[in-house]
């Protein structure tokens, strides 16, 4: 493994074979420099990298309850504000913090929205998994319509979750930041392009990464970046970015693959390949089609 890659956290940590975020953090933080402080949410990143007495973060690090990463991060930017006015501190500090989708589009949406909206120096990264993985797969406001988890199973009067995922690029979009995105740990190149713009916009600035959970999606830990890369080739879940308003579809591809080629991958998508279920997988297919002609749309203005 490139040593520069592990620079800032370390191998040795407890996360599942077939987990993106350890490729999420490393690649986020190599972009950062070296005077970097990290905010991390409660989640499966903070279960599997601080089990105590040991820790694989080389750098300041912040443990955070699910619902204040963002207004954590926001007083220790603030106080760095005072110390450089004062003369006590010289050096450029950059500010990230991580959390799953549970404690950002749930329980710590308050505190982002705030933070975002005081226009806060700070990047805010959510590795998003589309559901709460850290207590044994239930549902949150990422996880796609029709998947069967824990508190949504499908069985006869059920089809899984019946609701829309949130759409939270447009919320962060709404709060006037300058920069936010959407990226996929299978495209490392992008991914690191968008960090590299996020941490040299000033103020607060967002990326959305998907994130596959071998555990949870159920599928072979080999295969997460397969599926990752189906996700978007399937425009299931679309790289684009949004600086200062203007719309920019960073990957298109050719010629997009039916979503039912991603969902079959995964066990938590099983049942929708029954007979019954059909309208809703082509439900899912035709919400696809729409959202991403909307970013097309968008990004032509």
């Amino acid at each position: 493994m490139n040593k520069d890659l592990t620079k800032h956290h370390a191998p040795g940590h407890s996360a599942c074979a077939g987990c993106a975020f350890p490729a999420i953090v490393r690649t986020v933080l190599n972009e950062a420099g070296e005077n970097v402080v990290v905010g991390n949410a409660t989640g499966c990143l903070e279960v599997t990298s601080t089990l105590y007495p040991y820790t694989a973060w080389k750098v300041p690090y912040i443990h955070n309850a699910f619902e204040n990463a963002a207004a954590t991060i926001s007083g220790v930017e603030r106080a760095y504000k005072i110390l450089k006015k004062k003369g006590k501190v010289d050096k450029k500090i950059k500010f990230v913090v991580f959390g799953g989708d549970g404690g950002t589009y749930d329980i710590g949406f308050q505190s982002l929205s705030g933070a975002l909206e005081r226009g806060h120096d700070f990047f805010y990264v959510c590795y998003d998994n589309g559901g709460y993985m850290n207590t044994g797969n239930q549902r949150s406001s990422a996880t796609p319509y029709g998947t069967s988890t824990e508190t949504t199973p499908a069985g006869k009067q059920s089809f899984g979750k019946m609701e829309v995922r949130k759409n939270l690029i447009e919320i962060v979009k709404a709060h006037g930041v300058p920069y936010a995105a959407q990226a996929n740990v299978a495209n490392l190149t992008d991914l690191k392009k968008k960090a590299k713009k996020a941490l040299e916009t000033e103020g607060p600035t967002f990326l959305l990464v998907f994130s596959p959970c071998t555990n949870n999606w159920k599928f072979p830990t080999s295969q997460y970046v397969n599926i990752a890369k189906l996700a978007t080739e399937t425009n299931f879940w679309p790289l684009y970015e949004i600086e200062n308003g203007k719309y920019k579809i960073t990957y298109e591809p050719n010629s997009p693959k039916p979503v039912a080629e991603f969902l079959k991958t995964q066990g938590r998508f099983k049942h929708l390949f029954s007979e019954k279920n059909k309208p809703v997988l082509e439900q899912i297919q035709r919400m696809i089609n729409e959202e991403f002609a909307r970013i097309a749309r968008l990004a032509e203005e």
